[in-house]
């Protein structure tokens, strides 16, 4: 889909992204190269453990250098569809198995820079079981009172942009 754009050349494949340069005409009519981040998507998942308690994960982001609280989350394996990947990370994440799983919305994560569409998925009726994180993933999950997690979220003290965004959608949505 990415690739195709007229223009775009991929100077770097990763294992989760790819790097592009793209061409773009300026305002005075020259031309310049702008990088881009080409990323397959993910999907987040919101999973009430019931009505008022949530799951969320610590999650250590070596990006960042420090553990952060969030909504479960992953990205789409190559050819993967949203809607098989969401009940794949949120077994491998956190354990539990949906017996109900809901898009909610979807949106673009950073489209000045990268092509990543984020999923979102409302996660209920959920089952514990085992899970699956992947070698460089040190994962906790938290069971929080939906209202707590409201606090943190307001408060600035979850301060990753998907998480806020997912909770404050879920929320509305709760009336």
């Amino acid at each position: 889909m990415d690739e195709s754009i007229e223009g775009r050349r991929v100077i770097y494949k990763g294992r989760k992204v790819d790097l592009a340069l793209q061409p773009v005409r300026l305002s005075d009519g020259s031309t310049a190269d702008r990088e881009v981040v080409v990323h397959r998507g993910a999907v987040a998942m919101v999973p009430m453990v019931d009505r008022d308690h949530v799951c969320l994960v610590k999650n250590f982001r070596y990006t960042v250098g420090r553990t952060l609280l969030e909504v479960p989350a992953g990205t789409l394996d190559p050819g993967e569809s949203p809607d098989s990947t969401a009940p794949r990370e949120l077994a491998e994440e956190t354990g539990y198995r949906a017996g109900s799983i809901r898009r909610v919305a979807e949106w673009l994560v950073s489209p000045g820079v990268m092509t990543e569409r984020m999923y979102l998925y409302l996660c209920e009726d959920l089952e514990p079981g085992p899970t699956d994180h992947q070698p460089d993933e040190k994962l906790e999950t938290v069971v929080l009172p939906w209202a707590e997690a409201m606090r943190l979220v307001l408060n600035g003290e979850i301060d990753d942009a998907k998480t806020r965004l997912a909770l404050l959608l879920c929320d509305r949505m709760r009336g």
